[in-house]
């Protein structure tokens, strides 16, 4: 498919799965493995561009007319392995989230009220036929969510500089039984060491999406578009998911000490990206 624009859309990170083609029933499974033949496939930057482009019409399009038969594709250790963009069904769940991410004002100037309840009512009646779907990718926006580091451990980071028009490329890869048993142990160090909180909710809401998909996939924690909006000395220094590791085994222990100045670092190095989401 050509390409919307050359221009580079920042600021979003990915949590994306991974699952071998015998996930798939047929013929979908048929369809990824002629996919992935391709000699070239869209990026997660083609997608979002399709995306703004849409919002662009008047009345706009908040939300694709059809499903996207895109997909990543990775071969892990000789087993093709498949993560669906699933575009729509994505940008249906997103809707839900924009009311407390935009002023009402701006809401109402980007997606009018009409458009907004006629995609909610469009994806109702879809839901009603599919209720057991899920999606394989979620995104975040101008900050990694600390929960999605536990999945992930600095061992398993891939840090490549840009060069030339090449991008820097900052992302972490394990496989799925790896993650599952991080969440489990993470969630038991918390849970014994507070209450509630938000790093527990968000922790439990991971573990039920992993849940979902085949125990041989892949994990992938991609930071995408963020690292256009950060300098080359933060993406060479930012080691996030040994700091989190190093709080979690830190309340383990039973060092509170260790524990916040784990997170204190975690603090201090993504309120450098928070500063700009303000300055934008």
């Amino acid at each position: 498919m050509p390409k919307v624009s050359s221009m580079i859309v920042p600021y979003t990170c990915y949590l994306r799965v991974y699952e071998p083609l015998a996930a798939f029933p047929e013929p979908e499974r048929t369809h990824w493995a002629r996919y992935a033949r391709r000699p070239e496939h869209p990026s997660y930057q083609d997608e979002l561009r399709r995306s703004l482009a849409g919002l662009l019409p008047t009345p706009p399009v908040a939300v694709p007319v059809h499903e996207s038969d895109d997909a990543f594709v990775a071969d892990i250790d000789g087993v093709l392995c498949v993560c669906p963009w699933r575009t729509r069904l994505r940008a249906w769940q997103a809707m839900g989230e924009l009311a407390g991410e935009l002023p009402a004002p701006v809401l109402d100037a980007v997606l009018p009220p009409v458009v907004r309840r006629q995609t909610v009512a469009d994806y109702e009646r879809w839901l009603e036929r599919n209720p057991d779907a899920r999606p394989w990718i979620r995104t975040a926006r101008w900050q990694v969510p600390l929960n999605w580091f536990v999945l992930v451990s600095d061992e398993e980071r891939e840090y490549e500089k840009g060069s030339g028009e090449a991008p820097p490329v900052l992302r972490y890869r394990t496989p799925m039984v790896q993650a599952r048993r991080r969440v489990a142990r993470g969630l038991k160090a918390l849970k014994d060491a507070i209450d509630e909180g938000p790093m527990i909710d968000g922790l439990v809401d991971v573990g039920r999406w992993l849940e979902e998909f085949h125990p041989r996939s892949l994990v992938e924690l991609d930071y995408g578009g963020l690292v256009h909006a950060l300098p080359e000395e933060h993406l060479d220094g930012d080691h996030s998911a040994a700091d989190v590791a190093e709080g979690i085994d830190a309340l383990r222990g039973g060092d509170g000490a260790a524990a916040g100045e784990a997170y204190a670092r975690l603090v201090e190095r993504w309120r450098a990206v928070r500063d700009l989401q303000s300055a934008n």
